[in-house]
């Protein structure tokens, strides 16, 4: 299933996306990376081209779906948005395709869970923008190519390994993102308070950035959560003492890690005595598949040193065990082998 977004109508953004910002002047945080698209983007625009292949990888929940409608909506251009799983058969692809207009962006999520056929067909259109269509069955099959306007693809991944070099080769335009700092976390909880019409101090602005793992996407869903509680409560402002109830509440703790967070160190430390342990078999003891595990949750104990990740397996570190409360346990020798 693709979605279709026109830029030039003027429409009104939908609920979900009002506190998305809508051009790189508002984007908060990635400067190297944003200054260096509002080069591209200006020139792509001042020559009246497309924008070279993009591909946007890191982490999820950091902007990478709402850079891709930022530069759509920079070029003045529409863009289709779309999943990966969603593209079943090269049929689905071509049909998104053929009705794109001059300079459109496509956007693909998960682009690394792209069926082979279906990349195939990617190549030609990427480069030489066409693609190839089989009519007909048996002997009497002919291959008929069908030229595309010149369009850009946009690809956001988490996992940039799954990506084959052929492909990633096709992409002109290939950046990372990263984790936000608190102060840009701060800035992205100023402006949108305001923009929900929250009244919310310095304080509370700091307890909520140094919770929400350096990820805009949870600090916006929290940010919703406390105007929920914000509303019932009758208080007025959110105060820290305020937000860090309502947190501890939600089962977000002082370092920002969840439930899961938390189920995922127990089990690593407590079942597996802090490992080495495959993250097949903790996907099954925590009960989330391993791709869920190895893109949403392990990434961000690695950088804050609770769990490495080792030959052998994961292997919890001495700021899991005090973060739980538990005693240290020295990794057997041979464990990070």
């Amino acid at each position: 299933m693709s979605e279709s977004v026109n830029f030039e109508d003027g429409q009104k953004p939908e609920p979900d996306l009002a506190l998305r910002p809508h051009s790189l002047g508002e984007f908060v945080g990635q400067e190297q990376l944003v200054s260096h698209l509002a080069v591209y983007v200006g020139a792509a625009r001042a020559r009246g081209e497309a924008l070279d292949h993009v591909l946007f990888y890191g982490p999820p929940g950091l902007g990478k779906t709402t850079l891709s409608r930022i530069m759509a909506e920079e070029m003045g251009v529409n863009i289709v948005m779309t999943t990966a799983p969603a593209l079943e058969r090269a049929g689905d692809l071509a049909s998104i395709l053929t009705g794109l207009e001059q300079r459109d962006v496509l956007f693909i999520d998960e682009i690394h869970r792209l069926r082979a056929a279906i990349e195939e067909t990617l190549y030609s259109a990427m480069e030489d923008f066409a693609i190839d269509i089989v009519i007909g069955q048996g002997a009497g099959a002919r291959t008929v190519r069908l030229p595309l306007p010149r369009f850009t693809l946009i690809g956001a991944t988490t996992r940039t390994g799954l990506l084959s070099a052929p492909f990633m080769a096709r992409f002109g335009i290939v950046n990372r993102l990263e984790y936000y700092s608190p102060a840009e976390i701060g800035r992205i909880v100023r402006r949108n308070a305001a923009l929900l019409d929250l009244a919310v101090n310095d304080e509370g602005i700091e307890v909520l950035s140094s919770r929400v793992r350096g990820t805009p996407r949870i600090c916006n869903t929290l940010l919703r959560r406390l105007r929920d509680f914000l509303q019932v409560s009758g208080q007025s402002v959110m105060d820290a003492s305020f937000v860090d109830a309502t947190l501890t509440t939600l089962g977000i703790d002082a370092l920002g890690l969840d439930a899961m967070n938390r189920r995922y160190l127990e089990v690593l430390i407590r079942d597996f005595e802090g490992g080495p342990v495959g993250v097949e078999t903790l996907a099954v003891s925590v009960g989330e598949d391993r791709e869920t595990l190895t893109d949403v949750y392990e990434p961000f104990l690695i950088q804050l040193g609770m769990i490495k990740r080792t030959l052998r397996g994961r292997v919890a570190q001495r700021r899991a065990y005090e973060h739980l409360g538990l005693d240290w346990r020295e990794p057997l020798q041979g464990d990070l082998l």
